[in-house]
């Protein structure tokens, strides 16, 4: 059936989402144009404002519409506390917590050599800065235990640690809540090597 170029051009552009193909992307667009256009126009006007707008903070490099965001220009952190992840959603997760006071460095990204991704690429020589500017006195490295997040996790550690920072890494083990059936060896193996005293 022939659609007008607009239309096969807005469902191209949602096809650029992450988890959203040709179907879902036509339902989608279909759906803002005849069911919500004025949500539709929010939407619009509002990732226009975005990209306008949004930039990386200056000290942890998380995305905001400020020089420096929130979290870094508050008084109520611990300043020599840094926290490293891959992603802003990767803070978010760790600041609804609310067990974690220091501040952050967001990678965007991970160590991932089979991709091409090198040290440059994840805004390493900006995290040595901020680590070394004196102020922090521990790096917590926080990546996910992926393949790519430990291997980032060695690397940072190894140039950190040199460096004469203290390094630590998040733990890794059973879920608050889990049942030991239910969880792979791998997590089980890493929480029995990894106990703690009582």
């Amino acid at each position: 059936m022939p659609t007008s170029s607009s239309l096969e051009r807005l469902v191209e552009a949602l096809r650029c989402l992450p988890g959203v193909g040709p179907k879902s992307a036509q339902r989608m667009a279909y759906h803002l144009l005849l069911r919500d256009l004025g949500g539709a126009q929010r939407l619009a006007a509002t990732l226009t404002e975005a990209v306008a707008c949004i930039r990386h903070c200056e000290r942890c490099n998380n995305l905001t519409d400020l020089t420096i965001c929130e979290l870094c220009g508050g008084s109520q952190r611990d300043e020599s506390l840094l926290a490293v992840v891959e992603s802003p959603a990767d803070l978010v997760v760790v600041e609804q917590t609310h067990s974690y006071e220091g501040l952050y460095f967001v990678l965007m990204g991970r160590l991932s050599p089979l991709d091409g991704i090198g040290p440059k690429d994840i805004n390493f020589d900006r995290l040595v800065r901020r680590a070394t500017d004196g102020i922090v006195q521990e790096v917590v490295i926080a990546t996910n235990f992926t393949v790519e997040g430990e291997a980032t996790a060695y690397y940072i550690g190894e140039i950190l640690r040199a460096k004469g920072l203290r390094v630590t890494r998040i733990a890794r083990g059973l879920p608050a809540g889990g049942e030991l059936e239910y969880v792979d060896s791998g997590t089980i193996a890493q929480a029995l090597s990894e106990r703690r005293d009582l």
